[in-house]
């Protein structure tokens, strides 16, 4: 017990070290890029910018940062001779590896639990300063009964735009008001629209009331019906869906609710699943990438290559990192169902390092 201990001590201390370096490189890095990016604001609030952005991106690394912190641990065990102390003591590779691994599992669920909001808060402030106006940062549903809100701009104000339902593919809206604001932010026209198709710079609406707000003290008098109707709009699809509510800016406690709202409201909630998914998969991913790490460099040092194991060990930890990014991406787009994409790699990135390990350690 004392032995396990020891380790884990050690591979929490090296994770420190690598988390703390790699987070300090990326808030220099991200410090630039808001210089560049927003060249009129003050160095104070660059550098609130850059300390809003750098947890997230230090997030989405937080596997590969897992595997470099293995690394470093059994190359520096090596080195010292204490891994050849351990295997003469009688222990095993794989009864070794419990005490890092177990630590790695506690680091998941530790960031799962408590860094995710604060990761969520970060981004949803950080978007909320410095997003685009186009569409609304506090477009959200609101309930069962509630909608999409979405802000665009017209020739001479802006549009308001309020939908109760989506298509699968969410570029066809059902229910749908329209409000132009003038330059003086008065209401000038509403338009009310049983669906409205997003096309190529417009929204074609059709079965449209259509009201002047500004024409005469009494608009349902003057109202009138058109069979469809064009809007102009510089909105995407992508933005439209990003405006539902960027699975990054939701903490981990708040998305089942959210993903409920949304199928409530008629939205496809099918990126929130993938990643709360991939939420709940993160401290199995993070002891596998302990594994994979481990089994690279588990070996004394005087077997040499050290260099090509190191680099063996990075490339398979970047390699489960992407391959895990891509899955996520296909379940987003519908390709395969969300539990596939969320668990099937860390759970083969699990049993392909167990199997190594047993190959080389103890095979």
């Amino acid at each position: 017990m004392r032995l396990s201990l020891y380790i884990a001590r050690r591979f929490l201390a090296t994770f420190a070290l690598v988390a703390g370096g790699f987070f300090a490189i990326l808030w220099l890095l991200d410090l630039v890029d808001q210089i560049r990016r927003f060249p009129g604001k003050g160095l104070s609030d660059l550098v609130g910018l850059a300390f809003l952005h750098t947890p997230g991106t230090a997030y989405r690394i937080l596997p590969l940062l897992m595997v470099m912190t293995a690394i470093a641990l059994f190359l520096r065990l090596a080195r010292t001779s204490e891994l050849v102390a351990i295997r003469a003591s009688g222990r095993s590779a794989l009864r070794t590896l419990l005490a890092p691994v177990g630590a790695a599992f506690a680091i998941g669920v530790f960031a799962v639990a408590l860094l995710n909001p604060i990761v969520a808060a970060t981004t949803k402030r950080y978007e909320l300063l410095t997003g685009s106006p186009i569409v609304s940062a506090e477009a959200s549903t609101l309930g069962g009964s509630g909608g999409l809100w979405l802000r665009q701009a017209a020739a001479d104000g802006q549009w308001v735009i309020r939908a109760g339902g989506a298509s699968e593919d969410d570029r066809v809206l059902s229910n749908v008001s329209f409000l132009l604001f003038g330059a003086d932010g008065r209401p000038k026209t509403r338009l009310l629209s049983t669906e409205a198709r997003l096309e190529e710079g417009r929204w074609v609406a059709r079965d449209v009331k259509v009201w002047d707000l500004a024409g005469g003290d009494n608009p349902e008098a003057a109202a009138r019906r058109q069979p469809e109707m064009s809007i102009e709009s510089d909105l995407t699809l992508d933005q439209i869906r990003d405006s539902v509510g960027s699975p990054e800016t939701i903490s981990v406690w708040d998305m089942p609710g959210f993903i409920a709202r949304l199928d409530a409201a008629g939205f496809s909630a099918r990126r929130h699943l993938v990643a709360l998914q991939g939420e709940l998969t993160l401290p199995l991913l993070l002891a596998a990438m302990v594994l994979v790490g481990a089994g690279f460099t588990m070996r004394h040092a005087r077997f040499g290559q050290s260099g090509l194991m190191v680099l063996m060990a990075l490339v398979s930890g970047i390699a489960i990192f992407f391959v895990r990014n891509f899955a996520q991406v296909l379940g987003e787009s519908g390709q395969i169902p969300a539990l596939l994409a969320a668990w099937t790699p860390p759970l083969a990135a699990l049993m392909l390092s167990i199997s190594l390990l047993l190959h080389l350690e103890d095979g």
